[in-house]
């Protein structure tokens, strides 16, 4: 049976086959957004490199990130219980992460000033944001950035120039797909190819 699959998989009939069904086919589970594929990839390479086991993380507007074999603590904060806009909170955290959060923000500087604020020394920030998407409110949408916007907003707030490290991920045919609905991502059908000029999500890690 296992000899007969591989002469399968490798014939012209399956080529067919995989021409057409493959956009039915999902590849990461069925909520693995297109626009997030290389932005979780890159997020989690980022973070472990950090050596977490010791750090203390606070992670606004999400939970993605409490995984027992991360952090050594982790907090998760919601809005708007807690608005990261109009004030700290009374601990202090090794690593604060905010993903596709600050585009939903009308003051994204105070709030980037008080994510400053709660970081200890030579703590990191690690944000995210979409660029090229249409408008989600959530309740309400205001702001997208480049990577060389969001790295001089983070300066603004504090954070060194040289301590800000960005990346961004997106092409052409993830921007068309996602203008009517969040495209699930399927493997034979969509390119994590990255075209510059075209980033759909931007992120940055900055320290303190």
């Amino acid at each position: 049976m296992r000899n007969y699959l591989l002469r399968l998989m490798h014939s012209p009939r399956w080529q067919f086959l995989r021409r057409w069904i493959g956009p039915y086919l999902v590849n990461g589970g069925p909520d693995e957004q297109w626009l997030r594929v290389v932005l979780k990839r890159e997020t989690e390479a980022l973070l472990r490199g950090l050596n977490p086991g010791h750090l203390s993380a606070l992670e606004i507007s999400g939970n993605a990130w409490n995984q027992p074999d991360l952090f050594g603590e982790h907090r998760s904060v919601e809005y708007p219980e807690y608005d990261v806009c109009t004030g700290v909170l009374d601990d202090r955290f090794d690593v604060i992460i905010a993903e596709q959060v600050f585009e939903h923000l009308l003051w994204p500087y105070r709030a980037g000033k008080n994510v400053y604020e709660m970081l200890n020394p030579n703590g990191y920030f690690f944000v995210s944001t979409p660029f090229m998407i249409r408008i989600h409110n959530h309740p309400v949408d205001c702001s997208r950035w480049t990577e060389i916007g969001l790295k001089h907003l983070l300066a603004e707030c504090g954070f060194p120039l040289d301590k800000v490290k960005t990346g961004s991920w997106g092409n052409q045919a993830c921007v068309k797909a996602n203008l009517k609905r969040w495209q699930i991502y399927q493997q034979w059908r969509h390119s994590l190819k990255n075209e510059p000029d075209f980033p759909v999500v931007v992120w940055a890690l900055a320290q303190k």
